[in-house]
């Protein structure tokens, strides 16, 4: 009987334990509670696609075609595609590489890949991060978001989708860190 009482205790007390050791700062941080499946936005279009926020990924990924590394004034930079397909919307946007990373797949191979460091709109919430780029066309996500980019701004609710639309009213500039005024992201179409 004591046992049962002390196990009681303990799962009643447990819970709360965590969020004491948070401070006040890192909770005032948390902007919102975002579903599973959410809509972000992507570049100067912008790009609107449909995301995973998945909190066992430490970074975040992004579905690219066309990656083409390339140097301009002696730093290496990445050129790469991404379409918006329910508007029909295409955008290159060319960012400087920040790394490769090699990423273990289910299958138990290694991926090489880039990195690059983009601006993307969650619900109300702006943030510039690192993201790898790899065709994720054969995933149901093209993006992928990670707990770099959520810790500190984003509350996941594993029974919700889709609760807010994007809506950033402001960006932090027109391009992205590392891209260049004169590369910054152009619509296809123009």
């Amino acid at each position: 009987m004591t046992a049962w009482i002390a196990a009681c205790l303990l799962a009643v007390a447990a819970p709360a334990w965590p969020a004491e050791q948070r401070s006040k700062s890192e909770k005032a941080r948390v902007q919102d509670i975002f579903g599973w499946v959410e809509w972000v936005e992507i570049g100067q279009g912008p790009i609107r696609l449909k995301a995973k926020l998945d909190t066992g990924a430490t970074t975040s990924s992004l579905t690219a075609d066309d990656i083409d590394i390339f140097r301009r004034s002696g730093k290496r930079h990445v050129r790469f595609t991404i379409l918006d397909e329910d508007r029909d919307i295409e955008e290159t946007i060319e960012a400087r590489l920040v790394r490769h990373v090699r990423i273990r797949k289910h299958d138990g191979t290694t991926q090489r890949r880039p990195v690059v460091r983009l601006g993307m709109c969650l619900g109300d919430i702006y943030r510039e991060h690192e993201f790898t780029l790899v065709d994720r066309s054969s995933f149901v996500y093209p993006v992928l978001v990670g707990r770099n980019y959520m810790r500190g701004h984003v509350l996941v609710d594993s029974g919700e989708t889709f609760t807010q639309r994007p809506s950033c009213k402001q960006r932090s500039s027109s391009t992205s860190p590392g891209m260049d005024r004169a590369t910054a992201p152009r619509l296809a179409a123009e």
